[in-house]
């Protein structure tokens, strides 16, 4: 199916346990609901399907997301930045927390809705930052802020535009001497996070950033989105926007949308159901692409990195920029080597100066990295 079909109704089931809207419905005003959707359930695993099974519902063009956009809808001129500060943080309240990942997945992460009542507004690609209660033991002052780059569209899961979401992985530290975790080196805020309850309340700055944002002045552009485990958050933004919500950027989207993306194993990817019907209804503007470390090997027999499966298409992905796409790193700084070594591969074949062309798709702003 085309970019440009035209109404579209489909039964969705989130992990994160939210109802996302249909595919990019242009003019939809069904409602439809379902209450199981057992593949998918058995996909998941016992853990995910204990915690959100029983919110399957979806919402199908019950009207247009178009009450946040900028006049024109990409004009980025008025997107706010630092709007709560440290010393004047933001309160808002969790309305869940689910765990999105299966059973032998390698850590826990999960899918945390926030409640800002409207008054936190953002953009796909901007981090919140998290100041999670309490001191720190060294000297009673506050914990300092953590960033997590927003999970959602500034719509929020529920198209309301009154939340937004987290995709946070719980931080812990296996001692080798106790064989087991030891609490004193877990991390604070995303331990923190982990353990809230709806009506938990979270004091939050930002938003911060713009260099993870998408143009949208052409919508013929390509986005080459490359994240490991949750460095996904910031892509989960930008798809909802392009192909699940009844958006000016969905409506007028020629581009094509290709993400990458990294974990350990099939248990551990994240909102793979999201992705797979964007993938079912657009093929020819979304394409989808994992390296599953523990499940997969690369082309010399060792383990399948994020930087291996993106090696695989490096001819495609350097014609890609060359016609003005825009990549996007977002996870672990680990995969940035390998990756930019496979472009410089690419470069030197055609004869090409890569540090001469890497500055140039910095200069054309096509080249975005938040990693750490």
């Amino acid at each position: 199916m085309a970019k440009t079909a035209g109404v579209l109704s489909t039964v969705a089931f989130t992990t994160a346990g939210l109802p996302p809207a249909a595919i990019a419905a242009k003019k939809a005003q069904e409602v439809v609901e379902t209450v199981d959707n057992t593949n998918k359930l058995l996909g998941v695993g016992a853990s995910v399907v204990a915690a959100g099974a029983a919110a399957i519902k979806l919402t199908s063009g019950s009207g247009a997301q178009d009450f946040l956009e900028a006049s024109p809808y990409w004009d980025q001129a008025a997107v706010k930045v630092n709007t709560f500060k440290n010393k004047a943080p933001f309160t808002g309240k969790v309305v869940s927390t689910k765990r999105i990942v299966g059973p032998k997945a390698t850590g826990e992460t999960c899918h945390i809705v926030i409640d800002h009542k409207g008054d936190f507004p953002y953009w796909e690609g901007q981090s919140w930052g998290v100041i999670p209660p309490g001191t720190r033991e060294k000297d009673g002052k506050p914990h300092s802020v953590r960033l997590y780059s927003i999970a959602s569209s500034r719509y929020g899961d529920d198209m309301t535009g009154n939340t937004g979401s987290l995709c946070v992985r719980r931080a812990t530290y296996w001692c080798p001497e106790l064989k087991a975790d030891d609490p004193a080196k877990k991390g604070i805020c995303s331990n923190f996070l982990c353990d809230t309850t709806a009506g938990d309340e979270v004091v939050m700055t930002g938003p911060s950033g713009k260099v993870m944002l998408m143009p949208e002045e052409d919508p013929s552009t390509d986005y080459i989105m490359v994240a490991t485990g949750t460095g996904i958050a910031p892509y989960r933004g930008f798809i909802r926007r392009l192909f699940y919500e009844d958006t000016p950027a969905a409506k007028a989207y020629k581009g094509q949308a290709w993400l990458f993306l990294g974990v350990a194993n099939s248990d551990a990817l994240l909102y793979d159901d999201e992705f797979q019907q964007a993938k079912e209804k657009f093929p020819d503007n979304f394409r989808l692409d994992y390296a599953l470390s523990r499940e997969q090997e690369n082309k010399k027999g060792g383990k399948m990195y994020i930087q291996d499966k993106v090696e695989e298409y490096a001819d495609e992905i350097f014609t890609k920029l060359e016609n003005g796409a825009h990549m996007y790193f977002c996870g672990l700084k680990g995969m940035m080597p390998g990756i930019q070594d496979m472009l410089a591969e690419v470069c030197k074949s055609k004869g090409i100066d890569y540090d001469e062309w890497i500055k140039g798709l910095k200069k054309k702003k096509q080249w975005h990295v938040e990693v750490y």
